[in-house]
């Protein structure tokens, strides 16, 4: 049985990697600073103490381990963008640091392959209308975006025939939560289901359970296909008077939607290398059966 760690496996994107690596069959060992509730996930899981910091030596964690996926980051809460709060140095040194540590040491234990879940934020500061595919240059303007991207640097440089190496670019990210937890959009979703006003705005997003299969996807396919290389995980680019419609539809709210957005060009991913590989995200239909399943 092929043996995996994912970093991180208990927040809102792991969790639907180890989900969906369990269902496949994997043996999952989550890392982090605290082992998962019971009943967090589905099936059992190993656990390994894990944390982003490079002074330390984790090489126990990777013990038997036959691959790796870096789903862990440190920030506060609910923020990526500006999530080093008054702490830059020390974001940077665990996020930054920490991770290329963890890749280390996973290569050196003789993982076969490690995925680095980075984000789109490495392509800010494009001109608008740009498409963003994986050879746009990079210009991030935030220190979020700067960490990942010098990131995904070293695990390239790392890449190996007996060391497969991958990032993937992810867009905001959605999907339902535990139970008792908010989902992404609960705040905004609650204001318009109280009649507070709503800003207009464009976002591109997937679904988490879109992620976890890229991200299964670069455990299983020829390693040629996908060593030392990045993908763009994206799916669709969505208003929120069309998500909120859909939300109208399911509460039968009659509050007035916010305005369409009209005078913006969007800054599209393309993702046309990954489902080249014959990854196919979920589209409007898993957006809307998502948006029902928080109101059934």
């Amino acid at each position: 049985m092929t043996r995996v760690l994912v970093s991180g496996g208990g927040g809102l994107v792991g969790r639907f990697i180890v989900e969906d690596l369990l269902g496949q069959g994997y043996q999952v060992t989550v890392g982090g600073r605290t082992r998962p509730a019971d009943g967090h996930f589905s099936n059992p899981i190993g656990f390994a103490p894990l944390i982003l910091d490079a002074d330390l030596d984790q090489a126990r964690a990777f013990d038997d381990v036959d691959h790796f996926v870096h789903a862990a980051f440190d920030h506060l809460p609910d923020k990526y963008r500006g999530g080093e709060g008054n702490d830059p140095d020390g974001f940077r040194a665990r996020n930054l640091d920490g991770t290329v540590q963890l890749f280390e040491t996973a290569r050196k234990a003789g993982v076969q392959r490690c995925v680095f879940l980075s984000s789109r934020a490495v392509y800010d500061t494009q001109p608008v209308g740009t498409l963003l595919t994986e050879e746009t240059p990079p210009h991030p303007d935030t220190l979020y975006g700067t960490v990942k991207l010098l990131a995904e640097q070293a695990l390239a440089a790392m890449a190996r025939p007996d060391f497969v190496s991958t990032s993937l670019r992810i867009t905001g990210v959605y999907g339902t939560a535990l139970p008792g937890q908010p989902h992404k959009w609960q705040t905004l979703f609650s204001d318009y289901l109280a009649g507070r006003p709503v800003e207009p705005r464009l976002a591109t997003e997937v679904h988490g359970r879109d992620v976890a299969r890229a991200a299964r996807m670069m455990l299983e396919l020829p390693s040629g296909e996908i060593n030392g290389k990045v993908f763009n995980v994206s799916d669709i680019l969505v208003d929120r008077h069309e998500m909120l419609k859909l939300l109208q539809v399911a509460t039968g709210c009659p509050h007035p939607l916010p305005a369409p957005v009209t005078d913006i060009t969007p800054l599209l991913m393309e993702t046309r290398r990954l489902r080249g590989l014959g990854w196919t995200p979920g589209g409007r239909d898993l957006l809307a059966r998502t948006i029902r399943s928080f109101y059934p």
